[in-house]
């Protein structure tokens, strides 16, 4: 009697999903000593940090999105399009819900897939905190169709304003949220409007762009150092942005934001990019504990609290920390993640105990884009932080890009890929212009 192949599944193929389905595949996959599954509801991966850049066009997601499909059949792996409704921890099968197109013909029937071992790795979405008018206002830079949808309207509204020939006062745009997105767009969109104005957008510059970000928290970049937070503030006033700390957004309108002190901001684009939370449908999804943000709740192991066979990594997991509070949601965790999942899942197949997952803060960086990066790098050599700036920080915020791919395709191939962005930049426009 042949027994069946042990089946690893794996929901969701952002950074932590991806890389650990990779190095499965590797591992597992290529040899036939177990089937590696990758489940994602769209066809290529882009890197969930570079989504602003897509959004202003700094960055062509046509030449950086990596397949899904091409990626496995490299890796050992296989790959399946679909979205997650429903775990069946009983019978150890997931319901993945039916395929359409864009006109709403059905192209895969809802269907059911076994699984021994199942990993999820969903990610986030934004979180509107049931906010009056957002969802239908604003535009959440949660996936690459909100980046194009963005990356059109901004096109739109500079293009509108050039033909105006100074008829229009300005290109309003509101940002809610100082996190990393927040900050990192508004000065991503400067970027955009000096590069429009230099193809022919004529009376397109800096001051006929005005951008206000508006942070709820004391102040912008609430997970980094104070000192670090206001170097990114004065950086952004700098450029032209008007930025609102303590100030709560109560609802949204087709013109605007209301505040809670009262004050109306005028937008003809608004982004909301404040708060996280785990997809709604994930909520106590197959009796599994979940936190009120429907995050998963796992173990040190990364092993969900009910169910030592389904692990949770990434945006998605709430895992705490030693010292209080949790694992934040970044790419770095992400990326630990999957490291520490990866060896779990190989010990735990032996029968071997499985290892705690620590989480390494390597510092956090943020881009403004071609014009200074800032952040801290926790230097293992230096107690406490070390600022950096400039040049130095933009090479490591690079880096940790640098890293992922390394993950994924390894040293030779992300190698070429660098070459590749070097030619792309001499024959290529500085920013995707349709």
């Amino acid at each position: 009697m042949t027994t069946s192949m042990e089946k690893i599944v794996i929901i969701g193929g952002g950074a932590g999903g991806l890389e650990l389905a990779t190095q499965l595949g590797h591992k597992l996959g290529r040899s036939k000593k177990a089937e590696i599954i990758l489940v994602d509801r769209n066809h290529s991966h882009l890197w969930k940090p570079l989504l602003h850049e897509v959004a202003t066009g700094s960055m062509d997601e046509g030449i950086d999105a990596l397949s899904y499909l091409a990626h496995a059949r490299n890796h050992g792996f296989q790959f399946q399009l679909g979205s997650l409704t429903q775990i069946n921890r009983e019978n150890k099968t997931l319901h993945l819900a039916e395929i359409r197109d864009s006109n709403g013909e059905l192209l895969v029937p809802e269907r059911e897939m076994a699984y021994d071992r199942l990993v999820v790795a969903l990610g986030s979405t934004s979180n509107d905190f049931g906010t009056p008018g957002v969802k239908d206002h604003c535009i959440f830079l949660d996936n690459p169709h909100q980046a194009r949808r963005f990356h059109n309207e901004m096109l739109n509204l500079f293009l509108r304003f050039s033909a105006s020939e100074g008829s229009l006062e300005k290109v309003n745009i509101a940002i809610v949220g100082g996190g990393a997105t927040g900050v990192e767009l508004s000065a991503e969109l400067y970027n955009a409007v000096k590069q429009l104005h230099s193809y022919g957008y004529k009376g397109l510059d800096s001051s006929s762009l005005n951008v206000t970000l508006v942070e709820a928290g004391e102040r912008i970049l609430p997970a980094l150092p104070p000192r670090i937070s206001a170097a990114a503030h004065q950086e952004l006033t700098k450029l032209g942005v008007r930025v609102l700390t303590q100030t709560m957004v109560t609802s949204a309108t087709e013109e605007g934001l209301n505040t809670k002190g009262g004050e109306f901001i005028n937008a003809d684009l608004m982004v909301w990019a404040a708060g996280i939370k785990a997809p709604d449908f994930m909520k106590e999804i197959g009796g599994l504990e979940t936190n009120r943000i429907n995050q998963l709740v796992v173990k040190d192991t990364l092993q969900t609290t009910l169910d030592d066979d389904i692990y949770a990594i990434g945006d998605c997991a709430s895992c705490a920390l030693p010292s209080g509070g949790f694992v934040p949601p970044r790419a770095q965790s992400a990326h630990q993640m999957a490291s520490r999942a990866l060896e779990n899942i190989l010990a735990q197949r032996k029968g071997k105990p499985l290892k705690a997952y620590v989480y390494k803060d390597h510092g956090s960086l943020v881009s403004l884009s071609r014009f200074t990066t800032v952040g801290s790098l926790m230097g293992n050599l230096m107690r406490g932080s070390m600022m950096v700036e400039g040049r130095i920080a933009r090479f490591v915020y690079i880096s940790l890009y640098r890293m992922h791919q390394i993950a994924l395709h390894g040293y030779f191939k992300t190698g070429l890929m660098m070459l590749v962005g070097s030619l792309n930049r001499v024959l290529r426009p500085r920013l995707k212009l349709h």
